[in-house]
């Protein structure tokens, strides 16, 4: 599918974008263009993969000139650039706009301008009924994507846009194991918002994996969700606790636009949603059943219509957790 492609990919120094371009370069495309504003991690990644096939472009996805000249002749676009510190976009909002909203459509205008064949967003569980901006602003990017087909003309190479939606990815930066195990290493004790306070988990390796299965799957205007099990904090602790020393814990409590439980798919999405394989399906809203049905090979209609949440779907158990942990977060 990749082969001989040219893909662009949009925050890709960013702990995604690095692993998936590891990923994609074992499937021989002609070249992947790294688009991102930091520069110190552009030299960084540049030394540390060193291929001819990588091109590193300076730009900011909210700079819609920059990103003309950046898709030119490009075959797959993955949109991972995105403000994602739910604290700090709480306190500067219109920040997070011009990046997450205003940046996420210029990639569209770009992608529609240059005729690029696909074009996948990546999201987040906290654009389902969000409490926080930064969950708003990852809706609106679902949004515009799953709509931006509309704009297309389908007799001239239109591009297929679609949106993924899954939740923390372990070891990746700024995530909160890894805030913990820093902590314990430095014989603090651990932060802890609310230990009943549950969320799903996917490693790296998953999330690539259902990236390109997606990517693969995908026939335009849809949403893809994994299938995921979920872990409570309570879990997490006590997991790092055995693995490595318990130096105590503080509650601080719930910080502002934080949920206590996240989901995937909440219950009016659930009446919608179909299976296809071992990944949930969101058809744009005014698909019909039987457009879906003659999109896509072996898709099934969901008939449980309880939301898809971290407090209801399976529970990692905590050696799960420990085995993980020891794999992704202990040579951080």
């Amino acid at each position: 599918m990749f082969e001989d492609k040219i893909i662009l990919i949009t925050g890709g120094t960013g702990s995604l974008g690095q692993a998936l371009t590891k990923r994609l370069l074992a499937l021989n495309p002609a070249q992947i263009r790294i688009f991102s504003r930091n520069e110190l991690k552009q030299i960084e990644m540049e030394s540390k993969l060193s291929d001819t096939r990588l091109r590193f472009l300076l730009g900011d996805v909210r700079d819609l000139d920059r990103l003309m000249r950046a898709t030119e002749d490009v075959d797959f676009v993955f949109h991972a650039a995105a403000l994602k510190h739910v604290d700090k976009i709480e306190y500067n909002p219109f920040e997070a706009i011009k990046t997450n909203v205003t940046g996420s459509q210029n990639v569209i205008d770009a992608c529609l301008q240059n005729k690029v064949k696909k074009a996948i967003c990546i999201g987040t569980d906290k654009a389902v009924s969000p409490l926080n901006t930064y969950g708003a602003t990852k809706l609106l990017m679902e949004k515009l994507f799953t709509s931006a087909a509309n704009y297309s003309n389908p007799k001239n190479y239109p591009t297929k846009f679609t949106a993924l939606r899954y939740g923390n990815v372990f070891g990746s930066s700024g995530s909160v194991i890894l805030k913990f195990i820093q902590q314990i290493k430095n014989k603090q004790k651990i932060t802890i918002t609310d230990l009943n306070m549950t969320r799903f988990s996917i490693t790296m390796d998953e999330a690539l994996d259902f990236i390109l299965k997606a990517t693969k799957l995908s026939k335009g205007k849809e949403i893809f969700v994994p299938e995921l099990k979920s872990y409570s904090i309570q879990d997490v602790r006590d997991a790092l606790f055995e693995l490595l020393q318990n130096t105590g814990e503080k509650i601080i409590g719930v910080r502002p636009g934080e949920k206590l439980h996240e989901v995937l798919v909440n219950k009016d999405e659930m009446s919608k949603t179909w299976k296809l394989d071992d990944l949930y399906v969101i058809p744009n809203s005014y698909s019909t059943t039987e457009q879906v049905q003659s999109t896509y090979d072996n898709i099934e209609k969901i008939k449980n219509t309880t939301q898809y949440s971290s407090e209801n779907t399976k529970r990692m158990t905590k050696d799960e957790l420990k085995n993980i942990i020891s794999k992704y977060g202990m040579n951080n």
